[in-house]
């Protein structure tokens, strides 16, 4: 008799811990799926941003600002952000500062490397560059500008 009571205790325990843990896992995923959707609703209607500001610095304290009018993120790579109306400023720790100027933009978020694109407009000292398109790449601690630029 004993025996079956002890049986019978240690069994329902091990049903008990099963329903628990069933449901707590249950309720995990559901909040889950809430949180996921609330999360998706959120990117769509946060999707286009007025007045986009990024700024970065590398080790040395060089310093890059760039500024759109506007900028849309994308929704399949949530690191690029195309921008409208784009000005860019590289402030270098001994040199001028350096004037980039564009009707568009492609922003890397993660890398900090900008498309320029349409009226793309450089100025540096005196100095005015324009051209059509413009890759602009930071890569370690250097900056490099290239393709598409008229003197």
């Amino acid at each position: 008799m004993e025996k079956k009571v002890i049986r019978s205790v240690i069994t329902l325990f091990f049903l008990f811990i099963l329903i628990v843990s069933y449901l707590i896992f249950f309720k995990k995923n559901q909040l889950e799926e809430t949180k996921l959707n609330v999360e998706l609703e959120t990117t769509y209607n946060s999707n286009i941003i007025d007045g986009v500001e990024y700024v970065s610095k590398d080790s040395k304290g060089n310093e890059y600002i760039i500024n759109a009018v506007k900028g849309e993120i994308d929704f399949l790579q949530t690191n690029i952000i195309f921008l409208k109306n784009v000005t860019a400023l590289i402030k270098l720790n001994n040199s001028n500062n350096i004037t980039i100027t564009s009707n568009f933009g492609k922003y890397n978020i993660d890398n900090f490397d900008t498309i320029f694109s349409e009226n793309v407009i450089i100025e540096y000292l005196d100095g005015k560059i324009t051209g059509g398109y413009l890759d602009f790449s930071i890569k370690r601690n250097s900056m490099i500008i290239s393709k598409d630029i008229v003197y």
